[in-house]
């Protein structure tokens, strides 16, 4: 491998392709410089013959001077096929990663302008007792409280606001507003009694902000 090459694992970095087409550049000029040996040499060029009609060796050109450089080139013009393909792949994949790097960075710009528009939210789920109407109603540990009933983060002071809207709402089925994996998520849930302790059967605990 020569030192433009790029291992076919690694990354591909601007550097590396710039590093390849210096190299081709190379290339080039020595088939240019090989091409000019064949032109002093009486024009002779890739094709001509190095007998005469006689069928002895020409003694009007270099005869190893030319052979050299036409094996020369024959080798160099394959290098150069052979990197100009390295170019092309290492494009390829310098140009999937830029167009992924710009994706994933469009979807972050976008689950950040969703985290902006979601609404505030004042308390979270912190236990939910499996069985309990909080638990029937889809309410998960974790959940952040955005809009219990009446209140929200405008009016909420303390947990006995939340307490209150339960107490008056028994039987009655009250909108809640959570916010789930950064979406926010609408649940019915009906204050009554069950089994276990109180009408709910989970724990809110406020957030501090």
């Amino acid at each position: 491998m020569s030192e433009a090459e790029v291992p076919r694992e690694s990354a591909v970095t601007m550097l590396d392709v710039q590093a390849l087409i210096a190299k081709k550049d190379e290339i080039e000029a020595q088939i240019k410089a090989y091409y000019d040996v064949l032109e002093d040499q009486k024009g002779i060029g890739m094709d001509a013959p190095l007998i005469d009609r006689e069928g002895y060796p020409r003694a009007d050109v270099d005869i190893y001077q030319v052979r050299t450089a036409r094996h020369n080139i024959v080798c160099l013009q394959n290098d150069h096929k052979a990197i100009m393909k390295e170019i092309e792949e290492a494009l390829h994949n310098l140009h999937s990663r830029e167009k992924e790097k710009r994706n994933k960075d469009d979807a972050e710009a976008q689950a950040e302008a969703c985290l902006q528009n979601l609404p505030e939210s004042f308390a979270q789920i912190d236990a939910v007792t499996p069985g309990s109407p909080a638990n029937l109603s889809g309410l998960q540990v974790g959940d952040e409280v955005v809009a219990f009933g009446s209140v929200n983060a405008s009016n909420f002071q303390t947990l006995q606001n939340i307490a209150s809207v339960v107490q008056h709402s028994e039987g009655k089925p009250l909108s809640i507003t959570v916010v789930r994996d950064n979406k926010s998520v609408n649940i019915s849930l009906t204050p009554q009694r069950w089994s276990g302790k109180g009408l709910l059967g989970c724990n809110i605990i406020p957030l501090k902000r």
